[in-house]
């Protein structure tokens, strides 16, 4: 992920120019992007197509929306995790989840994390991980009212709950 042209910010934008033959990439955070867009009035054609992609009234509409997503537990709102890059507490990626899914399969072409896990990672560690899969599984499954499926989710979780000794039943129940 690149970096804004401006700041250290994640780049959210990037604009690709040609002029001349020769190629211009300029990569902006979100306030960078809008300062560059209305930096004078004297627009180039470029960014004036640029501009154009971007309708003010559905600019004004989002502004105003990060304004108002506020999380309950730490009172950051959206809007500050956009011009900071960080969040006040755990709970925002809940309070903020209809944003975020967007903007990290945007950044990361998923929304799951299939990050890395030690190779030497004790066999409880790798049950607790299953554990939850299985449990945002089972979840889904009886969302979508397929309780077939749910029921044989349910059966793996049992299994690994006896694997575990009992102790993440009673935990997670």
């Amino acid at each position: 992920m690149k970096p804004c042209s401006v700041c250290s910010k994640p780049a959210v934008y990037h604009v690709t120019m040609l002029k001349d033959g020769d190629v211009k990439e300029l990569h902006f955070c979100e306030s960078h992007f809008y300062e560059y867009m209305h930096k004078s009035d004297q627009k180039s054609p470029e960014e004036s197509f640029v501009e154009s992609l971007l309708p003010d009234s559905e600019m004004d509409e989002r502004t105003s929306e990060d304004e108002t997503m506020v999380c309950p537990n730490c009172g950051i709102t959206y809007k500050e995790f956009r011009e900071s890059g960080r969040f006040g507490c755990p709970h925002d990626y809940e309070s903020f989840r209809m944003r975020l899914l967007p903007l990290l399969e945007n950044i990361h072409n998923d929304t799951v994390h299939r990050g890395k896990r030690p190779q030497r990672a004790p066999l409880d560690s790798e049950n607790q991980f299953r554990l939850i899969q299985l449990r945002r599984d089972l979840s889904e499954a009886v969302e979508q009212e397929n309780y077939e499926q749910a029921a044989q989710i349910r059966d793996e979780i049992r299994k690994v709950e006896t694997e575990l000794g009992g102790s993440a039943g009673k935990q997670g129940a």
